[in-house]
């Protein structure tokens, strides 16, 4: 049950991220019509270029209970990365 929930928390984000750049026009918006910032960030930082990308209006950019959300997301990202080092210790000393 850990491992389905651990591929959905890393496939999650990027899955909706993909089908938001797809289907609507939110990410061309948020990122000015780049599309390197975007990639990089659904490979390293999936949850904050989400909501980031959920975030952003196209008159006033991020702003507000936006920053909240994409402060969100840079946590989700952070817990993500140290999930797997302290998990495998746990593992170990269970060993």
């Amino acid at each position: 049950m850990c491992c389905i929930l651990a591929v959905l928390s890393l496939l999650g984000p990027r899955v909706a991220f993909v089908v938001t750049w797809l289907a609507t026009d939110k990410v061309d918006l948020a990122f000015k019509g780049g599309w390197g910032w975007p990639l990089l960030g659904v490979i390293f930082f999936p949850w904050t270029v989400l909501l980031y990308t959920l975030s952003y209006a196209p008159v006033v950019g991020v702003s507000g209970f936006g920053w909240v959300l994409v402060g969100l997301g840079v946590l989700a990202d952070l817990v993500s990365y140290a999930s797997g080092p302290a998990s495998r210790r746990r593992q170990m000393a269970a060993a």
